[in-house]
């Protein structure tokens, strides 16, 4: 008996249709934590760029200081070292699923925040300085900038969490064994508490 040719091709179909319908599930959850990732990397970015006008905001600031408390070589020259390790650590890709390069990258910045602390209280001493135009504009710029970079890591850390929570779901997790561990969680950027906090200007 022969069997029709359109019920021939609708058997013929009817797999193709059901593994369809089971990986199209897994197509879109695999979309989904690709476009979760990638904003996890723009907010990464957008800190790395804080982070660089901070950096790029330093020498000025040195030099201002320099010129009016030139006696204050110790905390210039520990300014300008801790810039020089905060920005000697640079995080791509895979380094953010790294805990221990992201602890590291933190600790160099945290080095930074605090030398910068430092810095802000030599103008206590000096007069000329707190009056100084120069250093009261480089102020408000760090002040502003470290502003940044406090908001830049609150979005970054979300939008990690919002990642790291869909890897974890049970789609995704198979889409994570699926792929052979091409996704892997994403590290927070965490900071010490005296580090959360912008160095204090006073005029």
């Amino acid at each position: 008996m022969r069997v029709p040719l359109r019920l021939a091709r609708s058997v013929l179909l009817l797999p193709v249709l059901l593994l369809s319908a089971a990986l199209l599930p897994g197509c879109q959850k695999y979309d989904e934590l690709i476009a979760k990732d990638q904003v996890a990397e723009q907010r990464w970015a957008d800190l790395e760029a804080a982070l660089q006008r901070r950096a790029d905001l330093i020498p000025n600031l040195v030099n201002t200081v320099k010129a009016a408390a030139a006696s204050e070589k110790e905390i210039l020259t520990g300014v300008l070292e801790a810039r020089a390790k905060a920005t000697s650590i640079q995080l791509r890709g895979e380094d953010l699923q790294d805990p221990a390069k992201v602890a590291a990258f933190q600790k160099a910045q945290e080095g930074l925040s605090g030398a910068l602390a430092r810095l802000m209280v030599v103008q206590e001493k000096y007069p000329d300085l707190k009056s100084n135009e120069n250093f009261r504009a480089l102020q408000v710029q760090l002040e502003g900038t470290e502003n940044r970079i406090l908001r830049s890591r609150e979005q970054y850390n979300a939008a990690v969490a919002d990642y790291n929570t869909e890897l974890g779901k049970i789609r995704g997790a198979v889409v994570k064994r699926a792929t052979g561990g091409t996704f892997k969680p994403r590290e927070y950027f965490r900071a010490s508490p005296e580090s959360q906090a912008a160095p204090k200007v006073n005029f």
